[in-house]
C-alpha cells in the first residue's frame, strides 16, 4: 500500500519536472496532493480494523460511505425527545395533582321557604281581575287576582251581615237563658232551705206529739194503778161492812171512788189512743211535708236543667255560626290572592277575565327576592362514598366565562367558591346521588375567592359544573388510577372517620 502511494506521487512529480509550471499545472498538483491523502486515510483505516479469530470486523471506509451523513435534525429530535421524556418522568413523580369528583346540576335556593312558590286559588271562582304583569315585582301582601264566587251557597246578598244578626239573637237567647238558669239555681236554694225549715218544723210537731203520747200513756198506767187500789179499798171495806166495822157509807164511797178510778182510766186510755193517732199524722205530715219540698225541688231541677241544655244549645249554635263567619270572612279574603313574598312574578299561568278555575289551580308563579343561593349537583354512586359535608367545591355557572384546570384549581379562572352541605341518603332512582353545595363564606371574608353573582343574574334553573375537590396526589398516581378505572384515594383518618360512623349505625 505505501508502494502504491509512492509510485502515486512520483508519477505526479513526473509529470510535472518537465513542463513549465502554470497556473494549470498548479491546480492539477493540488489535485494530486488531495488523492495521496485520500489513499493515506484509505490505508490508515484499512489497517486500523480490527481483527477477531482471523476475521475483519467493520467495513471499508469508501468514498460512498464517507459522503453518507446523519443530517443535524435527527440529532437534534434525539435530543429533543430525550429530554422530554426525562421531564415528562419528573412531571409523573413530582408535579401534584388534585383529585376531583364532577357533577353537574343546576343552581337552588336553599332555604325551602325562599324558593319559587306556585301561587293556587283556594276557592272555585272565576277570575275578574289580574293586578299585575309577567315579569312585574311584587311586596309581600300585594294583590295578584281577584275571583268571584260561582258556589251557590255563597251567592246571597249581604250573607255576611245577615249571619252576624243571627250571632247577635242567639249570643241574647243564651243571655236570657243564662238568666233563667241563675234565677232556677237562687229558687233551687231557696227551696232546700224551706225544706230544711218544713221538715224541721213537722219534726219538733211530731216530737210533741210523742212526748203527749208518753204523759197519755203514764197517766193510764197511773188510773190502772188507782183503779187496782179502789178495787183493793172496795174489797177491804167490804169484807169489814160485812163484819159490821164499817158503815155502808164508807162502802158506798169505795164504790164510788173505784168508779171514778175506773172512768179515769177509761179516758186515760182514750188519750193516749189520740196521742197515738197523733203521733202517726204527725210521721204522715213529715213525709208528706219531706216528699213535697224534695218535689219542688226537683221540678226546678228539671227545668235548670232544660234551662242549661237550652243555653249549651245556643252555645253550639253560636259556635258553629262563628266557624261560618269565620269562614265566610276568611273565604271573601281568598277572593282576592296576593303575593305570600316579596319577588318577581315569572309568569301567570290562567287566562285573562271571565275564565272559571278550581280550587287548587295555579294562577301564577312567584320567584322571591333571596340571594340564599346554592348548587344542586348529581354524582355517580361510585363517587358518592367520597363525599361528605364541608369538602371544598369549584363551581362553573352557564354564561360565565371560565376555565378549569381540574388538577390545579388554583389556576383556574372564572370559577367561584363552595362548600358541600348536604348529600342525599338515597340515589334518584338512576343510581346518582344529589348534593348540595353552599357558597364558601369563610373563603370570601378572608378575600381568597369572590363572592357567587347576585340573584339578579344567577337564576334559579341555571346549569352548573361542579367539582368537588379531594385529596392532593402526584400526577402519575392520578393517571395510572384513571387508567385503572380505580377511585380516588382518601386520607387514612377520613376512612377511619367513615369507617366509625358506619359502625355506629349499625350498633
Amino acid at each position: 500500500m505505501e508502494n502504491y502511494l509512492d509510485s502515486k506521487e512520483s508519477e505526479h512529480e513526473n509529470s510535472g519536472s518537465g513542463a513549465e509550471v502554470t497556473s494549470d499545472q498548479s491546480g492539477v498538483r493540488d489535485q494530486a496532493s488531495g488523492e495521496k491523502k485520500d489513499l493515506h486515510s484509505r490505508y490508515i483505516n484499512y489497517i486500523e480494523r480490527p481483527e477477531i479469530n482471523g476475521v475483519f470486523v467493520g467495513t471499508y471506509r469508501s468514498r460512498a460511505l464517507s459522503m453518507i451523513k446523519v443530517p443535524n435534525s435527527f440529532v437534534i429530535l434525539s435530543v429533543c425527545c430525550i429530554c422530554l421524556v426525562v421531564i415528562v418522568s419528573l412531571c409523573l413523580v413530582f408535579v401534584p395533582w388534585q383529585q376531583s369528583i364532577d357533577g353537574r346540576g343546576k343552581v337552588i335556593i336553599f332555604s325551602p321557604m325562599e324558593r319559587p312558590q306556585h301561587l293556587e286559588a283556594p276557592i272555585p271562582g272565576r277570575i275578574l281581575k289580574w293586578f299585575v304583569r309577567d315579569g312585574e315585582s311584587v311586596k309581600k301582601g300585594d294583590s295578584i287576582v281577584e275571583l268571584s264566587e260561582v258556589d251557590p251557597k255563597y251567592l246571597a246578598a249581604n250573607q255576611l251581615l245577615r249571619m252576624r244578626a243571627h250571632l247577635t239573637a242567639l249570643q241574647e237567647k243564651k243571655a236570657a237563658a243564662i238568666s233563667k238558669v241563675r234565677a232556677m239555681e237562687s229558687q233551687i236554694k231557696s227551696l232546700k232551705l224551706s225544706r230544711t225549715s218544713s221538715v224541721a218544723s213537722v219534726d219538733m210537731k211530731k216530737a210533741q206529739t210523742l212526748d203527749r203520747y208518753s204523759a197519755a200513756k203514764q197517766a193510764v198506767t197511773v188510773a190502772q194503778q188507782n183503779l187496782k187500789t179502789s178495787e183493793l179499798n172496795l174489797e177491804r171495806r167490804k169484807s169489814l161492812y160485812e163484819k159490821g166495822l164499817r158503815s155502808k157509807r164508807d162502802l158506798e164511797l169505795a164504790e164510788q171512788e173505784m168508779v171514778k178510778n175506773k172512768t179515769e182510766l177509761e179516758r186515760a186510755l182514750v188519750q193516749l189512743e189520740v196521742a197515738r193517732k197523733e203521733m202517726e199524722v204527725a210521721d204522715f205530715e213529715l213525709s208528706k211535708t219531706d216528699a213535697d219540698t224534695l218535689a219542688k225541688i226537683d221540678s226546678t231541677s228539671a227545668s235548670l236543667s232544660s234551662a242549661r241544655e237550652t243555653v249549651a244549645t245556643t252555645e253550639a249554635e253560636i259556635q258553629k255560626l262563628i266557624i261560618e263567619i269565620g269562614s265566610l270572612e276568611n273565604r271573601i279574603v281568598q277572593r282576592v290572592l296576593t303575593a305570600p313574598c316579596d319577588g318577581r312574578v315569572v309568569r301567570l299561568m290562567v287566562a285573562g277575565a271571565g275564565e272559571t278555575v278550581s280550587a287548587g289551580t295555579q294562577m301564577a308563579v312567584i320567584a322571591p327576592a333571596t340571594n340564599d343561593l346554592a348548587a344542586e349537583l348529581l354524582v355517580k354512586g361510585n363517587d358518592a362514598p367520597l363525599i361528605a359535608p364541608g369538602r371544598p367545591v369549584r363551581l362553573q355557572f352557564a354564561g360565565w366565562p371560565a376555565v378549569q384546570f381540574t388538577g390545579w384549581p388554583s389556576v383556574a379562572v372564572g370559577t367561584f367558591a363552595g362548600r358541600v352541605s348536604v348529600v342525599d341518603a338515597v340515589d334518584d332512582g338512576t343510581g346518582k346521588f344529589r348534593i348540595i353545595v353552599v357558597p364558601d363564606e369563610k373563603a370570601v371574608e378572608l378575600n381568597e375567592d369572590q363572592p357567587w353573582p347576585s340573584s339578579q343574574f344567577l337564576r334559579p334553573g341555571s346549569e352548573v359544573h361542579g367539582w368537588v375537590m379531594l385529596n392532593t396526589v402526584p400526577l402519575g398516581f392520578e393517571l395510572w388510577r384513571q387508567f385503572n378505572a380505580f377511585p380516588p384515594s382518601l386520607k387514612k383518618e377520613e376512612m377511619q372517620s367513615k369507617l366509625g360512623d358506619v359502625k355506629r349505625k349499625t350498633k
